[in-house]
């Protein structure tokens, strides 16, 4: 492809990147604050734009971090928050009030995504739709239909993962979710731990997955006789069996943004060491602007986290997948 290069003069190349910036830029970071030990959010922006992270997601709608990421030209995805779905499921004038509070109120800010609840369980899944249609049509009367309006799954809201060509929806309310993203033009956003793939497999024994296959490392290959591709990586694999969902339920222009990604750094548990973080993300770096094999496209992609949190509730691991110490110094070296 490289051979094409010196037909195309320096201008064109560089109108055509300042066109497609996420296919430049495809990696961000997701922001949390479970801890009681991070610097201020002024600070936080600053060390992202100091690393040269356009991208970040917020769990909540934290007006500290909001005014500090005003005119940074930071690309956001803002979570609604999960205990909010039953009203702005319920009542469109809850849903205005909350675009008016938390984006109109911040003209500064580069919001990109909004995602109405993240990784939602049980009955309120129920709510997530029409939570998303009141969101979206309070983001379209305020003239800010360009913020788009999707949900973050996680990965198990899929079946069948293996092989990627056989990927669906485990469960019903996600195709008319799919739906409506097919008419807004809005991306799916999914949550995509190979970490967590590799751990349950050794710990259940059966010790199919390659620590090589999950964290970017080159000797082991799948191929998948379904849609006869090639597989050198589990989260191309993850991925594309996402793609292969959103075909069978009728919604293949729906595209995907990787709304978490990461490795734990400590925690006892299997795999957690800085050595496996430090290649898992750096190669999740270096390898989404490629895409997937189904799809060669730069993929959007979020690593969880640029921070320890030492206030996550579960097991130890959750508070270990910082690309960064509270003290700002990186957990260990990685390049964006």
């Amino acid at each position: 492809k490289m051979g094409f290069a010196p037909m195309l003069s320096v201008a064109v190349l560089l109108g055509t990147l300042a066109a497609f910036p996420a296919a430049v830029h495809s990696i961000g970071v997701c922001y949390g604050v479970v801890a009681n030990n991070l610097p201020g959010p002024s600070e936080v922006v600053q060390l992202y734009r100091s690393k040269g992270i356009d991208s970040m997601r917020i769990y909540f709608a934290d007006a500290a971090a909001l005014n500090a990421l005003s005119g940074s030209n930071i690309g956001l995805i803002m979570d609604v928050g999960n205990g909010n779905l039953s009203s702005l499921a319920s009542s469109p004038s809850a849903a205005a009030g909350w675009v008016r509070d938390n984006i109109q109120a911040y003209p500064g800010v580069s919001f990109r995504y909004i995602a109405v609840g993240n990784e939602v369980q049980g009955s309120d899944t129920a709510n997530i739709l029409p939570a998303m249609r009141n969101v979206n049509s309070a983001l379209v009367a305020a003239g800010l239909g360009n913020i788009k309006v999707s949900t973050s799954v996680r990965f198990d809201a899929f079946a069948d993962t293996f092989p990627p060509s056989s990927g669906r929806f485990r469960d019903d309310y996600m195709t008319p979710i799919a739906r409506f993203l097919a008419t807004t033009g809005a991306p799916l956003l999914a949550n995509v731990y190979p970490y967590f793939a590799y751990k349950d497999d050794q710990e259940s024994g059966q010790k199919n997955i390659m620590l090589n296959y999950a964290t970017f490392q080159p000797g082991t290959t799948v191929v998948d006789n379904g849609n006869r591709l090639t597989y050198t990586c589990l989260f191309d694999a993850m991925v594309d069996s996402i793609y292969a969902a959103l075909e069978k339920a009728g919604t293949p222009s729906v595209s995907v943004v990787v709304s978490e990604s990461g490795w734990p750094s400590a925690g006892g548990k299997v795999g957690a060491s800085v050595n496996n973080a430090q290649t898992y993300n750096q190669g999740l770096i270096n390898h989404v602007r490629g895409g997937t094999p189904k799809k060669r496209r730069a993929l959007e992609t979020y690593i969880f986290a640029m921070f320890d949190e030492n206030g996550k509730p579960g097991d130890e691991i959750e508070k270990h997948f910082g690309l960064f110490n509270p003290n700002k110094s990186p957990s260990y070296s990685i390049s964006f």
